[in-house]
């Protein structure tokens, strides 16, 4: 998953970030609510996790903001109020769901992976076809039952394809969607990366080919 999360606690959006890094995760953090507007204008993520209480505008501002020009990105939204009131607010003006402050990490990691499986119709964690299984949750993939070893980079990789099953992604968008604000990638690593993930793949259902110009697309093949 490519996420931004939009949080002024330090000590909240540290623990954050490592809990997401730690499962291989992209994580970008933006602490000023006008600042995660313009970010949300011109780059685009799995999954946003947006505070309600921010400097200069608040989360539902940023919420509402996105839902009017269009933006469907999944919203978790994370607040201190506990009252009934603030989460149908939240609700209403586009959040797809809500946590409540405190909240154990293990939680909202499942729910955000929820978030993301709803948007690409997916009902579970686990993606079967054939001999081939991918699990979400553990960030693993096997083939017959072995397990294919992929590494923190190739498991993000494998998960945007198979969310863009026919859909041709270009190598920016790849690396737009695999890499953090801070990790500046080159293209020459997201071509290292497809190279190493299509040789683990071999055999496999799963197949990414390169279309000339323009970038890869994945696919299911028919046996």
């Amino acid at each position: 998953m490519r996420i931004l999360l939009v949080e002024d606690s330090r000590e909240l959006s540290e623990a954050l970030i490592d809990r997401f890094r730690g499962e291989g995760h992209a994580i970008d953090l933006e602490s000023d609510g006008a600042e995660a507007d313009s970010i949300l204008r011109h780059a685009s993520f799995d999954v946003v996790i947006l505070d309600i209480n921010l400097p200069s505008m608040s989360g539902y501002e940023v919420l509402r903001a996105m839902r009017a020009r269009g933006d469907r990105t999944p919203v978790m939204v994370l607040t201190a109020r506990s009252e009934i009131d603030d989460r149908i607010v939240g609700l209403d003006i586009g959040a797809d769901d809500y946590m409540v402050k405190p909240f154990d990490f293990r939680e909202i990691s499942a729910r955000c992976r929820a978030l993301v499986r709803r948007r690409s119709g997916e009902a579970s964690n686990v993606f079967v076809q054939g001999n081939f299984t991918f699990d979400r949750r553990a960030r693993s993939a096997s083939l017959a039952g072995v397990d294919l070893e992929l590494r923190h980079r190739e498991v993000q990789v494998l998960e945007l394809f198979l969310g863009q099953l026919g859909r041709v992604l270009t190598k920016d968008e790849v690396a737009d969607r695999v890499y953090s604000f801070d990790e500046a990638p080159s293209l020459n690593a997201v071509e290292q990366t497809m190279t190493r993930l299509r040789k683990k793949l071999e055999g496999s259902p799963v197949t990414i080919r390169t279309i000339r110009g323009l970038g890869y697309i994945a696919s299911i093949r028919e046996d």
